[in-house]
């Protein structure tokens, strides 16, 4: 594990590593969503449940070995990977962005789904997170946690389909800041999301 000084505070000064995990890393994280589809969509009989059961949890133990601690983990650390590259996260690819805005498109999966073909309600606010969150901890000098995050549900959000993705940074005062993001289907409005972040304190978690 990587050892710092103790005067560095470690969670400020994560590193951001586009080669770490391997070249094959963000095949395994598709995979994985391949597999939360497969599961969410399938009733299978019980031998082939059973099977599948068994081979999962014999992968989880050839993985387990390979355990490290946060500061070494690649999930969440790949910017360059859709959700960079964490499995929780919703497959958010950025296009663009810079010190206020950021662009992109999502998909809401099969593993996604709330009812009647929508995207689950629970999904947005994590989404949100994510970008507006993104967009307020890019700021300098330090990273920011979400104080509140207010999501307004407009229309349905479809599965299977990209999706566009924005947010802005609107205001900062001393260690807030105010940023929203919207989501679009088209030029049609699905959900929007207002936001506000306070930056950390050396040392906070």
């Amino acid at each position: 594990m990587t050892e710092l000084p103790e005067d560095i505070d470690a969670w400020q000064t994560l590193a951001i590593d586009e080669t770490r995990g391997g070249p094959h890393y963000g095949r395994l994280i598709e995979a994985v969503r391949a597999l939360q589809d497969a599961v969410t969509e399938a009733t299978p009989p019980d031998d082939v449940t059973l099977d599948a059961a068994e081979r999962l949890e014999r992968l989880v133990a050839d993985l387990r070995p390979w355990a490290v601690g946060e500061r070494d983990r690649v999930a969440g650390r790949r910017p360059d990977l859709p959700g960079r590259g964490h499995p929780l996260l919703l497959p958010l690819i950025v296009d663009d962005e810079g010190d206020d805005y950021i662009r992109g498109r999502v998909t809401f999966r099969q593993y996604h789904l709330g009812g009647h073909g929508a995207a689950h309600g629970g999904t947005l606010p994590l989404l949100f997170d994510e970008v507006v969150g993104r967009l307020a901890s890019a700021r300098p000098p330090r990273r920011a946690r979400t104080a509140f995050l207010t999501v307004n549900y407009r229309a349905i959000t479809p599965l299977d389909t990209e999706l566009r993705v924005e947010a802005t940074l609107d205001k900062i005062e001393g260690r807030k800041r105010w940023a929203s993001g919207r989501l679009y289907d088209g030029e049609r409005l699905l959900a929007d999301a207002e936001g506000l972040f306070v930056e950390l304190r050396p040392g906070q978690p």
